[in-house]
């Protein structure tokens, strides 16, 4: 039965299907692609991003009183827009991009694509894949990855600086600075720098400057563990009791994995974090294969925080004799 009769059938008899919505994410417009139950395309909308996008698309939405949704990456382009659907409460789940890649492929055979067409297979994705991560608000988790982000950039920024020091402190000190320079001990040293050239004013001058980067940056990174202390304890987590895991580590596994209890057993978790080999068999050869990476900051990619966490709390955890009663969160 072609789709418009379906769904006229469904009105006569008093009731209406639920309708799924994808949706393909991009910096300056959002494509959505409204399919039935079986998978056949209903009704498509594009929409340019501003401040009224989202009342936009729900607007168009309202003609399917029944209705969930499927976004792209929700984690990074579509993490604003699925941010707000979840706010509003609707049904949202995050379609990873190399899903609906490889749905496109198996419906072109190649790499052919448009937005219209990569928002209906997110939504075919969706309607086939039972398993896909549900959209939450934003809640704790979200602000400890912010800070351990944030945290991550304060120390990069401190070694930086820390490193030009020392090379600057090399050109007006015999010998040079010592190892495990401190804001104190560059201060302690330059104290007794007396500069002999226009060239030695400027080196001592540009120290000055560092060591007060320095210092600002010790008072920030101070600033900054203290609220992740405060974030950790409103969590009530568990994981600060388990051995090598202190308030920085904790935070970024509650941060970046979220509710622990979304993974049925360690074995889950594990192959999530890279410190499980995966299985690599075929016919009668049983083998494995050296575990992927996790990437570093999943949500959004390309992050500095480092793969050795999740490992490193992988590998904590599944020592733990009470899992999953040891949750990341309350």
């Amino acid at each position: 039965m072609p789709t418009a009769l379906l769904l006229l059938s469904h009105r006569v008899h008093g009731w209406l299907p639920v309708i799924l919505i994808g949706v393909d994410p991009h910096k300056s417009s959002h494509t959505a692609v409204a399919v039935d139950a079986a998978g056949h395309q209903v009704a498509q909308r594009r929409f340019v991003v501003n401040a009224g996008t989202f009342r936009q698309l729900m607007r168009w939405c309202e003609q399917w009183p029944e209705r969930r949704f499927a976004v792209e990456g929700a984690g990074g382009l579509g993490r604003s827009l699925a941010q707000q659907l979840a706010a509003a409460g609707e049904n949202v789940v995050d379609v990873p991009s190399t899903l609906s890649a490889r749905a496109r492929l198996l419906a072109t055979g190649g790499d052919r694509k448009t937005d219209a067409k990569d928002a209906l297979h997110v939504a075919q994705v969706a309607l086939f894949r039972h398993d896909l991560r549900p959209v939450v608000q934003k809640d704790q988790t979200t602000i400890l990855r912010l800070l351990t982000e944030r945290r991550d950039d304060l120390v990069h920024e401190r070694t930086r600086v820390l490193n030009r020091l020392h090379a600057v402190l090399r050109d007006l000190l015999p010998g040079g600075a010592p190892t495990g320079l401190s804001a104190d001990r560059a201060a302690a040293l330059m104290k007794g720098i007396r500069p002999g050239t226009a060239t030695d004013n400027c080196r001592r001058d540009i120290a000055r400057d560092l060591l007060a980067d320095l210092r600002r940056l010790d008072r920030q990174v101070n600033n900054n563990e203290a609220e992740m202390r405060e974030a950790v304890a409103a969590t009530r987590t568990t994981l600060t009791t388990l051995p090598g895991l202190g308030t920085v580590l904790a935070a970024k596994v509650i941060g970046h994995i979220g509710d622990i209890a979304r993974f049925p057993t360690e074995h889950h978790f594990a192959s999530y974090t890279g410190s499980a080999p995966l299985d690599a068999s075929s016919g009668n050869n049983v083998r494995h294969s050296p575990a992927q990476k996790l990437p570093a900051r999943p949500e959004p990619p390309g992050g500095s925080s480092p793969a050795w966490t999740s490992a490193a709390a992988a590998s904590s955890l599944m020592s733990a004799a009470n899992w999953p009663t040891a949750k990341a969160t309350s």
